[in-house]
Order: C-alpha cells, then sequence, then structure tokens
C-alpha cells in the first residue's frame, strides 16, 4: 500500500437509475470498492465496504433494500428539494458577492479616510532613544 492510498476517502455510494427513472442498486467497479464505498442507506455511516462479496451481502440487507424503496417513492419530492437546495445556493452565492462588493468599498473608504487623517494630522515622529542604560550624568 503506498501514501496516496493511505490518503483516499471512501466515496459515497449513489444508486444508479434505470429506463423507467427508479432507483436501482448497482455494484461499484472493482477499483472505486478498491477504495471503499459508505452507503448512505441509515447503516453505521463509519461502515465502508472494499469487495465485491460484502457490498453485494449489504445491499441485500433488509435496512438497504427499506432505504432503496423509500427513494424510489419519494424521488419527486428528491427532485423538489434539490431545485429547492440549487436555488438557495445561487442565493447564498449572490449575497456572499454582494457583501464582498460591500467589504471591498467599505475598506477603501476605510484606506481614503485614513490617507486623509494622515495628511490633516501627520503623525510626529519621535526620535530614536539610545542605550538608556549606558547614560550617564
Amino acid at each position: 500500500m503506498n501514501f496516496l492510498e493511505l490518503a483516499l476517502e471512501p466515496e459515497i455510494y449513489c444508486p444508479s437509475i434505470d429506463l423507467n427513472g427508479n432507483y436501482i442498486d448497482k455494484i461499484p467497479t472493482s477499483q472505486v470498492l478498491k477504495n471503499g464505498v459508505r452507503c448512505p442507506c441509515g447503516t453505521r455511516q463509519d461502515k465502508s465496504y472494499n469487495t465485491n462479496p460484502k457490498f453485494s451481502a449489504h445491499i441485500k440487507s433488509k435496512k438497504h433494500q427499506q432505504w432503496l424503496s423509500e427513494l424510489n417513492i419519494n424521488r419527486l419530492n428528491y427532485y423538489e428539494e434539490n431545485i429547492k437546495i440549487k436555488d438557495t445556493l445561487q442565493n447564498q452565492r449572490l449575497l456572499i458577492a454582494n457583501l464582498e462588493k460591500s467589504i471591498n468599498s467599505k475598506n477603501m473608504t476605510i484606506e481614503y479616510l485614513t490617507q486623509q487623517l494622515n495628511l490633516k494630522f501627520p503623525p510626529k515622529h519621535i526620535a530614536p532613544v539610545g542605550n538608556l542604560i549606558d547614560f550617564e550624568n
């Protein structure tokens, strides 16, 4: 095992979609399984599967089958939720961009006012102080 393999995180399993638009299980490729796959079906979130037989057994479990069935029942709701999330993300990006513009404008104002203040009231230069320890009367 080399160093790069140690740094890889397991991928999150996502079921495939058949021609009718239903979610179906499809075992990931051996290359994907090699790095591990975590299933979001509600079983242990820290559990990852790195072999075909282990993942195959998992997708046959009652918990996983129930999760897949719920995905299919609620697929329209997930689609609507996805659209809402995309809208929220777009709105947040716009908000962040506007806030960044506002911050940049305020920073420029602060810099300008600081320059004006320094012109009106230049900082007083203090003469350098020598070594006071060696000072003699």
